[in-house]
């Protein structure tokens, strides 16, 4: 009997094959998003040709990302660089919390400025034109970026909302908890089901957003290949 998999089981692929192509390197074998804009990569299955299409998407002095419901098989010439348990959760219900904050739309001009608040911050991959995933929006002081929230992944029918990061020196303003609201509602108004990607150890953060209403669906296996 065959196994229909869930899009979130395979989300690198479903958005590259659907909402997200025009970001895509690669064929119908093997995909990846360029590589100025996210690292995240992923094969058809694991038939060996779509293997060696996948491994010939990986930079040689780059990384490729992936992230799947399952440990995938990997391409002739790579090595694990690193790999972990990532939780996957999804948007059961919006629970708005708190006082709303005045935020502003991201563009490209911001792009450096949100690569450096990512840097500093590590909220997760990012890079120079991650900003072209989606929509970004953050909060200002002094006309400085000191926190953003935006979206990463869109297979049909989800977004994935990601880069939730604030400044060291701004926290405890509920800025981060105010962006994701945002974010979710815009997301849900598109008729869309909101989702993210969470390091199991990072408590303060599955806090926020159980709290937001979001809800574990599955663990998922995040790793990361470099050229052997």
């Amino acid at each position: 009997m065959t196994t229909t998999l869930h899009p979130l089981d395979r989300p690198v692929w479903h958005s590259l094959t659907s909402r997200q192509a025009h970001l895509a390197l690669g064929d119908a074998r093997a995909l990846r998003f360029v590589p100025e804009v996210n690292l995240f990569g992923a094969a058809a299955d694991d038939a060996p040709e779509n293997l060696a299409a996948l491994g010939a998407l990986l930079p040689a002095a780059g990384t490729l990302g992936l992230v799947e419901a399952r440990e995938v098989a990997l391409p002739i010439g790579v090595v694990v660089r690193s790999r972990a348990i990532i939780n996957q959760m999804v948007l059961a219900e919006l629970h708005a919390q708190g006082d709303p904050v005045e935020f502003v739309a991201l563009t490209d001009a911001d792009a450096p400025e949100m690569l450096a608040l990512a840097t500093l911050t590590a909220p997760g991959p990012f890079f120079t034109q991650t900003n072209r995933l989606g929509d970004f929006i953050g909060v200002k002081r002094d006309g400085r970026l000191v926190a953003m929230a935006g979206e990463r992944m869109k297979p049909l029918g989800f977004t994935e909302v990601s880069a939730v990061c604030t400044h060291p020196d701004h926290r405890g303003h509920g800025y981060a908890r105010a962006l994701m609201q945002v974010v979710i509602e815009r997301i849900l108004a598109r008729g869309d089901a909101a989702f993210l990607h969470v390091y199991p150890s990072n408590a303060g953060a599955i806090g926020l957003y159980e709290a937001l209403g979001f809800r574990l669906r599955h663990a998922m296996t995040y790793t990361v290949l470099e050229r052997g």
